[in-house]
């Protein structure tokens, strides 16, 4: 049995992700503007939304309920909480030593014992959803991978597909945790994941001089949407990611509004959100 002080959060944790979700929300205003342009329009709602639409055939719009998740804790986010328990500073998406995410030792950074623990806590909570997954979504970094694999771990016996997408990974670039292992190397570790939407051995995205813009995250976001809608066979699907992207998902991408406001909030490591997504074109809304 996981035992909450095996998967609870630190001060440090606590306060780091306060000072990084202020970082996080820089652009996304104007990635927002941004997205209300695409033909594709996408609504967020909690599951107990009471405003939240159902199917009928008044109405042209395609619905799927996510279960997204938040990785647990990698060696790069511990490296973060030790550094900053020890009163270190640095600038954010910018390479220096005292920037912990920048270390060449934490590529692509794996789960902690405490993140594995965070992950396996998410069970009973799968297991109790009245329709369980028939897709399992999940970065192709190693920490989301790891997560997705024991979080939905009562799914593999079930023969329900595990697939890794490129465009389902962090914000990307200078912080190298959030570089990706080789594909083969991805494909030899985790044998039980459909790598084959991985369309070249390395790292397309990552870029050691730069961070990617909050736009071009929406744009990934936006692109995996695209093809989520497009897959008719199924309606309840499970997603294993990051913070950057989720907060992009739900500030930039999707509209949340009303009583689902609250989805827009920080991404806590080891958290679930379970929501219901209503997609159409901007001449059906």
């Amino acid at each position: 049995m996981t035992s909450p002080s095996s998967i609870s959060h630190t001060k440090a944790a606590l306060d780091l992700a306060k000072k990084e979700s202020a970082e996080h929300m820089e652009g996304m205003a104007e990635a927002y503007q941004e997205m209300r342009k695409r033909p594709l329009r996408i609504k967020a709602y909690t599951l107990n939304d009471p405003n939240a639409p159902s199917p009928s055939f008044e109405t042209k719009a395609k619905f799927k309920t996510v279960h997204f998740v938040r990785h647990g804790q990698g060696f790069h986010n511990l490296m973060a909480d030790l550094a900053r328990e020890n009163g270190k500073e640095w600038i954010q998406f910018q390479q220096s030593k005292e920037n912990p995410y920048a270390m060449p030792e934490i590529l692509d950074a794996p789960l902690t014992e405490k993140g594995r623990n965070q992950a396996r806590a998410l069970q009973p909570q799968i297991k109790s959803l009245e329709h369980q997954p028939q897709l399992i979504i999940t970065s192709p970094n190693c920490r989301a991978i790891q997560t997705a694999l024991i979080a939905f771990e009562s799914l593999l016996s079930r023969k329900i597909p595990f697939v890794a997408h490129e465009m389902v990974k962090e914000e990307s670039g200078v912080h190298i945790c959030d570089k990706r292992r080789p594909k083969t190397q991805q494909q030899y570790e985790f044998p039980q994941v459909d790598f084959s939407m991985l369309t070249t051995e390395e790292d397309p995205i990552f870029d050691s001089e730069k961070r990617e813009t909050k736009l071009q995250v929406a744009d990934r976001v936006y692109n995996f949407l695209e093809w989520l809608s497009s897959r008719e066979d199924v309606e309840h699907v499970g997603v294993a990611s990051h913070s950057g992207w989720l907060l992009c998902l739900l500030n930039a991408v999707c509209e949340c509004d009303g009583s689902s406001k609250e989805l827009k909030q920080w991404w806590m490591i080891g958290e679930m959100r379970s929501v219901k997504l209503e997609f159409c074109q901007n001449d059906e809304c």
